[in-house]
């Protein structure tokens, strides 16, 4: 059975002083990383007195370019720029399984399809409420959720590995054929996540055998 994301969460449109806000706290599309790679400290707060809020378990997804895939899963309260969505599940809905479905790049492809603008698109806020999800229980959402925190985990791991490689295997990497090599390898892994999502609905029934 399908729903509409709609039915799961709602635009927060709260505001919150400029005054209370730091630069760790500030979130906007400049400091939002693309492809899903979270944020990076603000270089400063807007001039404005006010700003939009958001809250601890939100999902930040920025509305320039959705074809950049900006988003992030709130860890504290603060503020962010109008050019960002504020994400906010209702009781039905599990706030760390609405991170994974606006996560998934069917979500991002939707929202580019109907995105409004050619030299700088936009999301049609009405058109990203009418995306069609699916109709699962909490209980499951958390299973997933569970899950895929689970693998979130495991890859933030294995960047990390990879990231304090010796200098001798780094000197290596030079060679053409290596650094294509990479490449491959990097695609693939966005292949393997692009998916992810699909797989998880074809083996719901496994997932919810393992709790």
């Amino acid at each position: 059975m399908i729903k509409m994301l709609s039915d799961l969460c709602f635009f927060a449109e709260e505001r919150i002083a400029v005054a209370d806000l730091d630069i760790d706290k500030y979130i906007s599309t400049e400091n939002m990383l693309p492809n899903k790679e979270g944020t990076s400290r603000s270089a400063g707060l807007p001039t404005i007195s006010q700003t939009q809020a958001y809250k601890t378990n939100d999902v930040l997804v920025s509305n320039i370019r959705p074809y950049f895939k900006k988003i992030w899963f709130a860890k504290h309260d603060g503020g962010c720029s109008n050019d960002v969505l504020v994400f906010r599940a209702k009781d039905n809905c599990n706030s760390e399984f609405l991170y994974y479905l606006l996560s998934d790049d069917a979500f991002f492809d939707y929202a580019t399809a109907t995105a409004k603008g050619t030299k700088m698109p936009r999301g049609d806020k009405g058109a990203i409420m009418r995306y069609e999800v699916p109709d699962l229980s909490l209980d499951l959402q958390i299973k997933i959720a569970v899950t895929l925190s689970a693998l979130d985990a495991r890859i933030t791991i294995n960047k990390e590995i990879n990231h304090h490689l010796t200098p001798t295997m780094s000197d290596t990497d030079s060679s053409p054929d290596i650094r294509r090599g990479k490449r491959v390898s990097r695609r693939a892994t966005r292949v393997r996540f692009s998916s992810l999502f699909l797989r998880i609905w074809s083996n719901i029934g496994v997932i919810a055998s393992l709790y």
